[in-house]
């Protein structure tokens, strides 16, 4: 199944984000968007890593479906970081290609767990 994939993905994204958060806040001087991207780009595997002890199909959705809002915000505070000038376009391209990847990943799971408990009911 795609879960070690997507749970390998996200733990390099995460590093990712660290990364890029201490960045922003070392050089840039940028501390409060970067926090904010800080706390959704590693929510993203945080959530994944959860979903492994799901009590129920239900309850490992609702885990896979939170990773995906935080994909959504983190791709959110990326943009506006470049909007702002605080990344240029190659940090920005690089990393919210990574994002979407995640994103993609993760609604694809949604959709097959999501098909597999309508067939059970």
């Amino acid at each position: 199944m795609k879960d070690n994939i997507v749970k390998d993905k996200s733990k390099i994204f995460a590093i990712e984000v660290i990364n890029l958060y201490k960045y922003l806040y070392d050089v840039k001087k940028e501390f409060v968007m970067s926090k904010q991207l800080l706390r959704s780009g590693t929510s993203i595997g945080a959530n994944i890593a959860e979903s492994e002890c799901a009590i129920s199909r239900k309850d490992f959705l609702l885990k896979i479906y939170i990773s995906l809002k935080e994909c959504a915000e983190t791709k959110y505070w990326l943009e506006l970081l470049y909007a702002t000038k605080f990344i240029n376009e190659k940090e920005f391209a690089n990393t919210i290609k990574n994002c979407e990847e995640l994103r993609r990943i993760l609604s694809a799971t949604t959709k097959t767990v999501r098909t597999n408990l309508n067939k059970k009911i």
